[in-house]
């Protein structure tokens, strides 16, 4: 076994004691430490203060005379104001480093049981931080057992990988973590759990800037929120939340918004404006679309992250903000350098925690997880329930994850699928007719025609009739619905279609002209003006 070296202050009250043999009688706990048959002390550092000198000489000599074997090593060490954490701090690190400790030779005990509070305190912080190289030591009277002078000793290892029960409950809690962020959805995709994990410990360790990057509808303002709530839950952010999109502030106005103005300093500046920078004080600053930004307020950004100050529009003193930054994009930063359009400066800055969001397409194995998640979120909105019936649901999971599915609009596709099928269910369950009406939906949308004239032709055609129609022809013929439902008569209809030829003719059948033109696609003026 490696020898034992106990570094410790003396304690100047629990310590002390009548000379005499009453002494012996008490617990002092530094001679008590060498009292113990099942813990030897090969050397023992006594750390003291000038005013009690006498003390510790006091104190080494009834070490000796209990323990002959171990050598008691004083260490003078002054402090002005034993109260002060960062002067004992700092007295205690410069003691740490300048005492030749060699774990590979000694085993260290700290023994934390004596000193003022805020020196055991420094002494666990130097510990753990293995400044000093050891375990902890604590002692104590052994209670019901008056005059017993050794009392009782215990060693907490700070290595708590070693503690099971605290083990679990760090992985648990690492496990809620990463689960706040995901809001809970039991995510199958390994790369994109892996990236939130990682998120995650960043988000906890670090107030450095974040950037997101991913396609429109990925979720980067959803985690960038979910980000703020979990820094909120770990009491590491007091402020708001503020969400900016990049891409609304154009021109003058940009500056204004972010940075606030002083009252006159431009016209229509009727009175002061704080500005979005100092909305997010003690806070989140969520940058959408941080692409979209000029180069003047990049600059600004840039120098707000770093000193955490800028200047109002129109102001001559500076405000000042202390907020962390998260940023989202779906431009690529580096080729946007690369053309002058984003600053290199910021982009170093904002680089340093880069995390790639996949599209929902990248993510198949999430979609069937993020249903129920779709559903709690609409019955949350709406105040009604739906669901799906067994045959319906596995049947959009079918073609959600299928080759057919593009979703080009990400979650937002998703979203926006699920709520129109719950909105649809009157009876609150989602069953076939209802998804294969969805599926037809998200098939035209996709293919070009997610527009009001789609849906109109897929109104009054069969998806058969509707398939074998040129792109050209749906156009034009979507147009001429929308005349016919504005208009109370086949020649109405007509003459509206048909002015400009009309003008070059001596005679005109617009309404034949028109019935003709229905009659090519299977249609008549009832079917036309029906809506």
């Amino acid at each position: 076994m490696k020898p034992i070296t106990v570094i410790g202050f003396l304690g100047s009250t629990l310590d002390a004691s009548k000379f005499g043999p009453s002494r012996w009688n008490k617990w002092r706990p530094s001679v008590a430490l060498a009292m113990h048959e099942d813990l030897r002390v090969d050397r023992f550092i006594l750390l003291h203060g000038s005013l009690h000198r006498r003390l510790a000489e006091y104190v080494a000599e009834d070490i000796a005379s209990v323990s002959p074997e171990t050598r008691v090593e004083m260490r003078l060490l002054d402090f002005g104001d034993p109260w002060d954490f960062e002067q004992v701090y700092g007295k205690l690190l410069d003691f740490a480093r300048a005492e030749p400790l060699d774990p590979d030779a000694e085993d260290y005990l700290i023994h934390i049981t004596t000193g003022t509070h805020v020196a055991q305190i420094c002494l666990f912080l130097l510990t753990e931080a293995r400044y000093l190289p050891g375990r902890l030591i604590q002692t104590q009277p052994r209670r019901g057992t008056p005059g017993d002078a050794a009392g009782q000793w215990n060693v907490i290892d700070l290595d708590l990988s070693r503690y099971d029960s605290i083990a679990t409950r760090f992985a648990a809690a690492a496990e809620e973590g990463t689960s706040f962020l995901k809001s809970g959805i039991e995510t199958r995709n390994t790369a994109f759990n892996r990236m939130i994990d990682e998120i995650e410990r960043v988000a906890l360790r670090s107030k450095a800037p974040i950037l997101l990057m991913g396609p429109t509808g990925a979720g980067k303002s959803q985690l960038a929120r979910r980000i703020y709530e979990l820094k909120r839950l770990k009491h590491q952010i007091a402020g708001t939340f503020v969400e900016v999109n990049c891409a609304t502030l154009k021109g003058d106005g940009a500056m204004s918004a972010l940075f606030g103005h002083r009252k006159g300093a431009f016209t229509g500046a009727v009175a002061d404006r704080p500005g979005l920078l100092r909305a997010a004080d003690k806070g989140m600053l969520f940058l959408d679309e941080i692409g979209e930004l000029g180069l003047d307020e990049q600059a600004m950004i840039l120098r707000a992250i770093e000193d955490k100050r800028f200047l109002p529009v129109g102001s001559d003193k500076e405000a000042a903000s202390e907020f962390q930054l998260i940023a989202g994009t779906n431009r690529s930063l580096g080729e946007a350098v690369a053309t002058g359009g984003f600053r290199d400066d910021l982009y170093a800055r904002l680089n340093l925690w880069t995390f790639q969001l996949p599209g929902l397409a990248e993510r198949r194995e999430d979609i069937e997880p993020n249903l129920d998640y779709e559903l709690d979120r609409f019955a949350e909105r709406e105040g009604s329930r739906a669901s799906f019936n067994k045959e319906a649901r596995q049947r959009y999971v079918a073609f959600a994850t299928g080759p057919d599915a593009h979703w080009p609009g990400n979650f937002r596709d998703l979203a926006a699928s699920i709520t129109r099928m719950a909105t649809l269910s009157p009876t609150g369950r989602i069953d076939m007719e209802c998804v294969e009406a969805e599926i037809q939906r998200l098939k035209r949308l996709w293919s070009g025609q997610g527009d009001e004239g789609a849906d109109l032709l897929a109104e009054i055609l069969a998806p058969d009739i509707l398939a074998g129609i040129d792109l050209f022809d749906r156009v034009q013929l979507a147009e001429a619905i929308r005349i016919c439902r504005k208009s109370r008569s086949l020649s109405e209809a007509g003459r509206t279609l048909f002015a400009a030829s009309r003008a070059r003719r001596t005679s005109a059948n617009d309404a034949d002209r028109l019935r003709k033109y229905l009659a090519r696609f299977g249609l008549d003026w009832a079917s036309a003006s029906s809506g």
